[in-house]
């Protein structure tokens, strides 16, 4: 059979979170859905991080927690609790068993591995091309990204969220595994915006993140580079690497639900549910794929499931300096840290502030620099 109700592309985070929530849900009960993508995930290939009170749908595949972070900057470092927020990691592997022994157990979900060249939008229907099939459906939820077109304008700032990443073990407890390091501006900034991102999850045992906002990756060699001088610098030389990860986010207020159509709607990356101003991906992907559902029970228009907000616009100027003055990254986040409060600041970046509150944290960053970045903006849309 090659038609299906939906056709999810893409078994990454966003797309097994839609199978899994449709799957609980009595509306699809009756719907075939096929999961399209090369192979069935189940390596840990990522590390997502979100935080959020202790209990919420994904603590029992919460490998590693966290009450206190660690801000680090020249202007300003602080250890401080985040109560009643927990920062909480979650290992892919995990994830993926756990969405997999429950969709497996459904007739009506279906998994296709193959390699996905192309999505098109027919008339009142659509359709997925693989290497040796085409597949047609009412729906597809895609979550690859084929479209370059974010890259090739000009009206958004392109950086990226850049990274790799050590698990290392060393034969001795160093690591104080009550606190994550949620941004270390010390090491050399290099006309750039970059830090260390620390999740000690034992006291033997850590994840070493040298991470980037930036427009251009480096040579993998630099990264390694950085990470080896941090460690050394802190006198962590007996050490074994356990695992290593690399990845890259676009931070970009390109707005790719534009990309949306009757019968096509993009999900995660590829749907813009990446925060633009940090690149966290999985706390966006647990809200947007609720409202999805409903969406979609509701017979909504696609083209009409993401709106533009004022967090839209915060990331927007952010990105505009940010791409401008990379090397501004360490002073605005450390001014943001020394006169704000850590709860705060994560209520901020998972959008739930009220306007007073917006300004309340807004007029203790830089004000200068993004009065002018503001008004360089309402130029440029006028």
């Amino acid at each position: 059979m090659n038609y299906y109700d939906y056709i999810i592309v893409g078994g990454g985070a966003s797309g097994l979170m839609m199978a899994y929530r449709m799957s609980n849900d009595a509306f699809f009960e009756n719907k075939s859905i096929l999961i399209i993508d090369k192979e069935k995930k189940n390596t840990n290939d990522k590390t997502w991080c979100y935080w959020e009170t202790e209990n919420d749908e994904w603590n029992n595949i919460v490998s590693a927690s966290w009450k206190n972070i660690i801000f680090k900057s020249e202007f300003h470092s602080t250890e401080e609790s985040i109560a009643p927020y927990e920062y909480k990691m979650i290992r892919s592997k995990d994830f993926y068993f756990k969405i997999w022994s429950h969709l497996e157990t459904k007739k009506t979900i279906t998994f296709e591995a193959s390699s996905v060249l192309s999505i098109h939008q027919l008339d009142k229907e659509a359709s997925v091309i693989t290497k040796d099939k085409i597949f047609k459906t009412k729906t597809i939820l895609n979550s690859i990204l084929f479209t370059d077109a974010y890259k090739k304008q000009s009206k958004y700032p392109v950086l990226q969220q850049h990274f790799v990443g050590f698990f290392i073990k060393t034969k001795k407890d160093v690591f104080d595994s009550n606190a994550a390091t949620f941004m270390d501006f010390t090491v050399d900034q290099s006309g750039n915006t970059r830090f260390m991102y620390i999740l000690p999850y034992a006291n033997n045992e850590a994840l070493f993140e040298y991470t980037l906002f930036s427009k251009q990756l480096l040579p993998y060699n630099d990264y390694k580079v950085e990470i080896d001088k941090y460690l050394r610098e802190r006198n962590i030389t007996d050490y074994e690497i356990v695992e290593k990860e690399q990845g890259s986010i676009p931070m970009t207020c390109y707005k790719f639900w534009n990309h949306n159509t009757e019968n096509i709607i993009n999900i995660g990356t590829a749907g813009g549910w990446s925060k633009a101003s940090t690149g966290f991906t999985f706390k966006n992907t647990t809200k947007n794929t609720i409202k999805l559902v409903n969406h979609i029970k509701k017979n909504k228009p696609f083209p009409k499931f993401h709106k533009t907000n004022k967090f839209w616009f915060y990331d927007l100027l952010l990105l505009d300096i940010l791409s401008k003055k990379n090397h501004l990254g360490a002073f605005i986040f450390g001014k943001m840290f020394q006169r704000n409060t850590p709860k705060q600041i994560l209520k901020f970046l998972d959008e739930d502030t009220s306007l007073l509150e917006d300004l309340q944290i807004q007029l203790k960053l830089p004000i200068i620099i993004f009065m002018k970045a503001a008004f360089a903006r309402i130029f440029r849309f006028i």
